[in-house]
C-alpha cells in the first residue's frame, strides 16, 4: 500500500496533543502538509502511513503546541526598563505615555515588534495577542517574522500617537481590519483600551465595528482596585456589569487581567464566552493583585496566560508566566492541588487559543489545525532526571523546571522559524543596535524633562500659562465679619459676584531653589445653605517671584501655569517627588468687584491650618507690567475704602507664611 505524501514528519518525540483528553504519544509523531497538521499519533503508525519530504528526528524532545501569549504590547520592547517600581498610574501616565507621545511612530512600532518577535520565537511562542498603536506595522512585522497574531488597534478617548481623536482611531482601525482580514497569520482586532480611557459612545462604536467585520475586541478589564472603585462611583456598578450594559460582550471579547471580579461577574464572562488573559508577573510587579484564576477555571472560563508588555513585566518569557500562574493560584488559595501543571500548560496552549477565539486554528495538535508547534529539550541538568512512573509527569517538568532556553525548534503555519536554536526569520544583531539607538534618545528626553517641574507637569496635564504679573495686597484682620459688612456696604464698589469656598492646598517644594513650587488645590464650593455644591481640583505651578514694593502692596512678577488636577494627590506626590510639603487649609469668602473702573478680587480668609488667623486680600493679575503698576496703586485706595488703611500689612504670600511658621516651630511635625 502506497504511503500518503506530506512535507514534514516529526518523530521520536513526546507528543503532547493538548486536546480535550490530553492525549500523549511516546514515542509519537506529527505529520504536516502545507500549513496544516495531517495526523498525530504513535510513531510507528505515522511512519507506516506517511512519506515525508523532510523527516525530523526529535531526539526524545517534547513536541508541544506552540505557546500562546494571550496579552501583550510587543512594540514596548523598546521601553523595557524605562520606569520601574512605580504604581500603575504613575508608571503609565507619568512616564510611558509621555515617552510614547514623543517617540512612537510607525518605524518605532515596526522595530519594537521585530525585536519582540525574536524574543517570542526563542521562548516557544507561536501566537500572541497584541494591543498598541500603528498596528499596521505590528501586523507587517509579525507576518514577516512568521508569527501568528491577534493584532488590536488601540482606541482611546484622548489623542494617541496614531490618532488625534477616537474617530480617527476608529477610521484607522477599520482600514487596518479591511487590509488584514483573511490573512493566514494575522487576525485584526479592535482594542478599546479600558473603561477608564474609553467613553460609552466609544464602546458602542467599537463594538458595532467589531460585529460588522466579525473581528475580536481586545481590552483591559478590572485590572486594579482603583479602577473598580472609580467605576462604582461613576456608574453605580462594577466594571463587568458596566461593560455588559454597553453591549460589548455581543462581540468576541478578550479581556486582559480581570483581577478584581467576583463570582457573579465570572458567570457573566462565562455566559458570554469572554476569554480572559491572566498576566501574573505584570499584576504582581504593579501590585495590582492576584486574579482569581482557580475559580474562573472551575466555572469553565477560557483563561489564557499573557506576559503583558515588556515594559511592565519586563520580558516576553511565557515559561516564567506559566510557572508563576500555577504557583500564584496555589498560594492565593492555600491549596497545593489547585491549578496543577497539566492545567497550567493547557492555559498556555489550548485554553489560550480559546481565550483569543482562535481555537479552530491553533492551540492543540490535531488534524486540520495549523502546524504551530515547538520542540523542548528536557535533557539539561536543571531538568534531570526524568521519572516515568506517571506519564503526566512531563507536564510538571515543563511547568516547574523547564526554561525558555530549552526550546530548540519552532514552526508556525508549517514554516520553520527556529531550528536548533538558530533564528531563521529575524536578524537579532541589527535589531539590538537599532534598539540601543532609541534608548539613548529616550534617556536624553527624560533627563532633560526631569530637570524641570514644568516639563513634568506639561507631560501629564497640558498646563496653560497664566498672567505673569500679580498685584497682592494683604492685611491681618481681627474681625472678618466687619470687613464683610464693609464690602457689602461700600458705595464705591460694584460687586460682580460673591463665592464661598473651603480650600485645601498642598504645596510641593523642591530642593533646587530655581525650581517652581507646585500647589495642589481642592476647592469646595459652598452653597448658601452650607452644603458643598461641587469640588474642583487644580494644579498651579508657581515660579520664583521677583518683587517690587508699592505703598501697602506688592507687585509680583512670576511665571504661573494652571492645570486641572485629574489624578490623586498620591499620584502627584509619587510622580513629582518633592523634597517637602506644606499644607494650608482655609475658609475663603471671595468677591469679584469693580473699583474705579478696574476689576479686583477681594478674599476674606480664615486660615485654619496652620492657625495663622484671618486676612483680607486684594488681588489682581495681568499680562502687562504697566497695568500691574496701575493696579498696585489702586489697591491701597480700595483697602482704604474698606476701612483697613491702618491694618497690619503682610507682604508675604501664603506659602512664605507657612514656611516661616514651620521653621519657627521645629517641634511641629511637617506635612511630608
Amino acid at each position: 500500500m502506497s504511503k500518503e505524501k506530506v512535507e514534514t514528519l516529526l518523530f521520536n518525540a513526546i507528543v503532547l496533543t493538548m486536546d480535550e483528553d490530553f492525549h500523549i504519544y511516546e514515542p509519537g509523531a506529527v505529520a504536516v502538509r502545507g500549513n496544516e497538521i495531517v495526523a498525530v499519533g504513535p510513531e510507528a503508525e505515522l511512519k507506516a502511513a506517511y512519506q515525508a519530504t523532510e523527516t525530523v528526528d526529535c531526539g526524545g524532545k517534547v513536541l508541544s503546541p506552540g505557546l500562546i501569549n494571550a496579552h501583550t504590547h510587543v512594540p514596548m520592547t523598546l521601553l523595557r526598563g524605562l520606569a520601574d517600581d512605580l504604581r500603575l498610574d504613575v508608571w503609565l501616565l507619568g512616564y510611558i505615555m509621555p515617552v510614547e507621545r514623543e517617540f512612537v511612530s510607525p518605524e518605532f512600532v515596526y522595530l519594537g515588534t521585530r525585536l519582540a518577535a525574536a524574543e517570542l520565537i526563542r521562548s516557544g511562542v507561536t501566537t500572541f495577542a497584541d494591543m498598541y498603536y500603528f498596528e499596521e506595522e505590528v501586523a507587517r512585522a509579525a507576518a514577516e517574522s512568521g508569527l501568528r497574531g491577534l493584532v488590536g488597534e488601540t482606541i482611546l478617548k484622548f489623542p494617541s500617537p496614531d490618532a488625534r481623536s477616537y474617530e480617527e482611531a476608529l477610521e484607522y482601525a477599520e482600514t487596518f481590519i479591511e487590509h488584514w482580514k483573511g490573512h493566514p497569520l494575522i487576525t485584526p482586532a479592535l482594542a478599546p483600551h479600558a473603561p477608564y480611557t474609553v467613553t460609552d459612545e466609544m464602546w458602542h462604536a467599537a463594538t458595532q465595528l467589531a460585529l460588522e467585520h466579525d473581528v475580536p475586541i481586545h481590552t483591559h478589564l478590572a485590572e486594579t482596585a482603583q479602577e473598580v472603585e472609580e467605576m462604582r462611583a461613576a456608574t453605580g456598578m462594577p466594571v463587568i456589569p458596566y461593560i455588559k450594559k454597553q453591549g460589548v460582550f455581543e462581540a468576541k471579547v478578550l479581556a486582559a487581567h480581570c483581577v478584581h471580579i467576583d463570582e457573579g461577574e465570572m458567570h457573566t464572562l462565562q455566559h458570554w464566552g469572554v476569554g480572559v488573559a491572566h498576566n501574573p508577573s505584570s499584576n504582581l510587579k504593579l501590585a495590582d493583585g492576584i486574579a482569581p484564576v482557580a475559580k474562573m477555571l472551575e466555572l469553565g472560563l477560557a483563561v489564557g496566560i499573557g506576559t503583558d508588555g515588556p515594559s511592565s513585566n519586563n520580558d516576553l518569557d511565557m515559561f516564567e508566566e506559566v510557572r508563576l500562574a500555577a504557583l500564584l493560584a496555589k498560594g492565593a488559595t492555600a491549596d497545593p492541588t489547585v491549578l496543577p501543571a497539566r492545567q497550567a500548560w493547557a492555559m498556555a496552549t489550548r485554553l489560550g487559543a480559546r481565550a483569543l477565539h482562535m481555537h479552530e486554528q491553533t492551540g492543540s495538535l490535531a488534524p486540520g489545525k495549523r502546524a504551530d508547534l515547538i520542540l523542548i529539550d528536557l535533557s539539561p541538568v536543571h531538568n534531570a532526571p526524568r521519572f516515568r512512573r506517571h506519564p503526566e509527569g512531563v507536564y510538571a517538568q515543563l511547568v516547574y523546571a523547564a526554561k525558555s532556553t530549552d526550546v530548540t525548534d519552532v514552526m508556525v503555519d508549517g514554516r520553520w522559524l527556529m531550528r536548533d536554536r538558530r533564528l531563521l526569520t529575524v536578524d537579532e544583531a541589527d535589531l539590538l543596535a537599532q534598539a540601543n539607538d532609541y534608548a539613548r534618545q529616550v534617556d536624553a528626553f527624560l533627563v532633560k524633562r526631569e530637570q524641570s517641574v514644568l516639563s513634568k507637569l506639561l507631560a501629564i496635564e497640558g498646563a496653560t500659562e497664566a498672567e505673569s504679573f500679580e498685584v497682592q495686597l494683604k492685611v491681618k484682620i481681627d474681625d472678618p465679619d466687619a470687613v464683610v459688612r464693609a464690602i457689602e456696604a461700600t458705595d464705591d464698589l460694584e460687586v460682580i459676584y460673591r463665592r464661598h469656598y473651603r480650600e485645601y492646598d498642598v504645596y510641593f517644594i523642591f530642593d533646587d531653589p530655581q525650581q517652581e513650587a507646585l500647589r495642589y488645590r481642592e476647592d469646595e464650593f459652598v452653597a448658601a445653605d452650607g452644603t458643598v455644591s461641587r469640588v474642583r481640583y487644580r494644579l498651579t505651578l508657581i515660579g520664583p517671584a521677583h518683587e517690587h514694593a508699592f505703598p501697602g502692596a506688592v507687585l509680583l512678577s512670576r511665571s504661573r501655569y494652571l492645570a486641572s488636577a485629574t489624578h490623586s494627590l498620591r499620584f502627584y506626590r509619587e510622580y513629582f517627588q518633592p523634597a517637602r510639603e506644606r499644607v494650608l487649609e482655609k475658609d475663603r469668602l471671595r468677591w469679584k468687584v469693580r473699583f474705579q473702573g478696574t476689576t479686583f478680587f477681594i478674599n476674606i480668609d480664615r486660615v485654619l491650618q496652620p492657625r495663622l488667623g484671618a486676612f483680607a486680600e486684594v488681588k489682581s493679575r495681568t499680562w502687562s507690567r504697566k497695568d500691574a503698576e496701575r493696579k498696585a496703586r489702586l489697591a491701597s485706595d480700595l483697602l482704604h475704602a474698606l476701612g483697613l488703611a491702618n491694618a497690619e500689612p503682610v507682604t508675604q504670600d501664603y506659602l512664605t507664611l507657612i514656611e516661616g511658621a514651620a521653621s519657627s516651630a521645629p517641634g511641629e511635625p511637617s506635612a511630608e
